[in-house]
């Protein structure tokens, strides 16, 4: 009986020869299966020992084979594996011998390449040295993964080379790295997602730190430092802009540092009164494609969180051009003369002039002073108390003139709530706080923020100047350079103006409208691709920035629940499993709530909080005997402005008006 060693599909095997014709064989395997093999592809034939036992010593012999040696002395031509293994053993080699030969030369493509079946040449000396030094890298980033893979799941702890890199082992791994593929083999030997692993062993110090370092390591690759050549603030010579003599003030949070709007009341002969809405002008100082307006462009907007704040523009421009008390500053302005019976406007007018603002007021310290029913007395006791009983009569009137042409009333009254945290980073004290929409000095300074930006928008239109408008029709919000009515907030036109030390697409608009007011070209012309570029890219990085504020004010709110020991909590039926947390900036799912109508009000169990994925698990408690007016919008957490405990830009207009 004669067996065969052959090649299959590049593959050794062995068999029985069952029969023969002039160019093939037909093969039993090992297995029983039979198969027809080329002549050609046999290497070796022998009649022992047994077919199995063959392939076992013959893997064996070849192990045996010293490849270095075996490079030496083989020839710089191509050679074939029967005739190295004759120079090799020194005789006529056995069939064991060839066999083991060719499986030896065939699992080495490093020392000799392929040249054909059976035959072979050997890797040039340098190739062989750079393969072979390849190799032993490899072979002891391989130990080294092992090392870390030990370290992470038995010793709990994260060698330095993974824990300096966690964050972006997380957000934009490189997959063929020893530490991700140790990090990943860890996690899952121990059934975890990688995230949990880093935090586990404080490669990433906590879920706090993971939230944050992300979201910038993404968003700044570069950092949140200005390079340094930004950071001074270039003189320009404002006086020739008049300096006019208004009593103007703002209304801030006192931990505001970008004051960009203030506001004047002035009285006017025959019964009418000139308001004053002043806006800081730092589009004045920053030119179009200058180095800053560049920085600006990629920052896009100030990014704010609980306890965090990165800045649009440096802190040195910003404090030149913030509307700070006693200091003067250039500002667009903008006049209405409003009559004071009606509370009509009559007209408008704009300005590039400067200002001293007299006062800044601060919303935390006087709020609780500043109430409906002290307006209605006409009691205040606040600085500039009568400008502000009169402007809340005025914003009203502006109030009720677009609940009108919005065709329902605003959705005032919520508790917008929001963190006061008392210390630095994750171990900071979080006090809980809150903010009634249409409060008299929430509703004081939205209505003049949407009054300045719809008139400007307006403005932008009738000089036939592009601009930047934010519009919606059918609940859809956007941002376009196409003029068009907003119909949420019931203005016709809407071109965001009023933040431009902390929003892009209002430093463009200022631009225009400088220009305009100037008599000059303005910088953007219709059909400008860099205009265009500026609202999808506002659009992409806003809707990221307004996530990441979403998601710290759910971290905050888990922390805040851990830290008074919650154990049940308030919640409204918003849609379906969808609820609204009574009390928190938070709404999330319950699986397995039953339907229960819009605004039905539920105790829910807290069972567990967790800070990675930011939510709490929680059951279905009790069915309360009572219900919550919720607003008709369905919550749209991408329409909430970012909240800078500021008053600026009021709140967003209001939040879109209810979304």
């Amino acid at each position: 009986m004669t067996n065969l060693f052959f090649d299959e599909d590049g593959a050794f095997k062995v068999g029985v020869e069952l029969s023969s014709s002039t160019s093939s064989c037909q093969v039993e395997l090992v297995s029983g299966k039979r198969i027809k093999v080329k002549k050609s592809h046999i290497f070796v034939t022998f009649t022992t020992p047994s077919c199995s036992e063959f392939m076992k010593q013959a893997q064996e012999m070849s192990e045996t084979i010293d490849l270095d040696l075996l490079w030496e002395f083989a020839p710089e031509e191509d050679f074939s594996a029967k005739d190295i293994a004759k120079d090799y053993f020194g005789e006529e080699p056995t069939a064991l011998q060839a066999a083991a030969m060719i499986m030896r030369l065939h699992a080495n493509p490093v020392y000799f390449y392929r040249k054909g079946r059976g035959n072979y040449r050997k890797a040039p000396a340098e190739t062989l040295r750079l393969a072979l030094a390849a190799i032993e890298r490899k072979k002891q980033q391989e130990l080294l993964k092992d090392q870390y893979v030990h370290s992470l799941v038995n010793a709990k702890i994260a060698p330095e080379e993974i824990k300096s890199s966690a964050i972006s082992l997380m957000v934009k791994p490189d997959k063929n790295s020893i530490e991700w593929k140790a990090v990943k083999e860890a996690s899952d030997e121990l059934g975890i997602s990688p995230l949990r692993l880093l935090l586990q062993t404080k490669a990433i110090a906590s879920p706090w730190v993971w939230h944050v370092d992300s979201f910038f390591s993404v968003n700044f690759p570069k950092g949140k430092e200005f390079s340094r050549n930004l950071a001074t603030v270039i003189d320009n010579d404002y006086d020739a802009l008049p300096l006019v003599d208004v009593q103007a003030f703002s209304i801030d949070d006192s931990n505001t540092t970008e004051v960009d709007d203030a506001i004047s009341v002035t009285p006017m002969s025959g019964n009418r009164t000139c308001v004053g809405i002043h806006i800081s002008a730092p589009a004045l100082g920053i030119s179009r494609d200058s180095a800053l307006d560049i920085a600006a462009r990629d920052r896009m907007s100030t990014v704010y969180a609980p306890g965090l704040k990165t800045t649009m523009l440096p802190e040195a421009w910003i404090k030149a051009f913030s509307l700070d008390e006693g200091k003067v500053s250039p500002v667009i302005s903008l006049y209405a003369v409003v009559d004071n019976e009606t509370l009509d406007v009559i007209s408008t007018e704009s300005r590039l002039e400067r200002i001293c603002v007299a006062k800044n007021l601060w919303y935390d310290k006087i709020e609780s002073e500043v109430t409906e029913e002290a307006i209605q007395k006409g009691m205040l006791s606040v600085p500039f108390g009568a400008e502000i009983i009169w402007l809340w009569h005025f914003s009203k009137h502006l109030l009720n003139k677009r609940e009108i042409k919005r065709g329902r009333p605003e959705a005032v009254g919520r508790i917008d709530w929001f963190f006061d945290l008392q210390g630095e980073g994750e171990n900071a004290r979080i006090m809980l706080k809150g903010r009634k929409r249409g409060a008299p000095l929430d509703l004081l300074v939205a209505e003049m923020m949407i009054f300045a930006n719809s008139t400007w928008g307006a403005f932008l239109d009738e000089k036939k100047t592009v601009g930047i408008y934010r519009t919606q029709h059918m609940s859809r919000v956007k941002l376009t350079s196409v003029p068009g009515p907003h119909d949420g907030i019931g203005v016709d036109y809407y071109a965001w103006s009023t933040s431009p030390l902390r929003r892009y697409v209002d430093m463009v608009n200022q631009r225009q409208l400088i220009a305009v007011l100037k008599g000059e070209i303005p910088p953007y012309k219709q059909n400008d691709s860099d205009l265009f570029a500026v609202i999808s890219a506002f659009d992409s990085t806003y809707t990221t920035f307004l996530d990441f504020q979403t998601r710290m004010d759910r971290y905050w709110s888990l922390r805040w629940l851990e830290q008074e020991n919650i154990k049940d909590v308030k919640a409204c039926v918003v849609k379906g499993d969808l609820v609204r947390i009574d009390g928190l900036p938070m709404a999330q799912r319950v699986p397995g709530l039953p339907e229960l109508p819009r605004g039905q009000n539920v105790i829910l169990e807290v069972l567990a909080l967790d800070f990675v994925e930011l939510v709490m698990e929680c059951r279905l408690k009790q069915v309360l005997n009572e219900s919550s007016e919720l607003e008709e919008e369905i919550i749209d957490e991408t329409e909430v402005e970012p909240k800078d405990s500021d008053m600026s830009d009021g709140t967003q207009e209001i939040s879109e008006s209810g979304n």
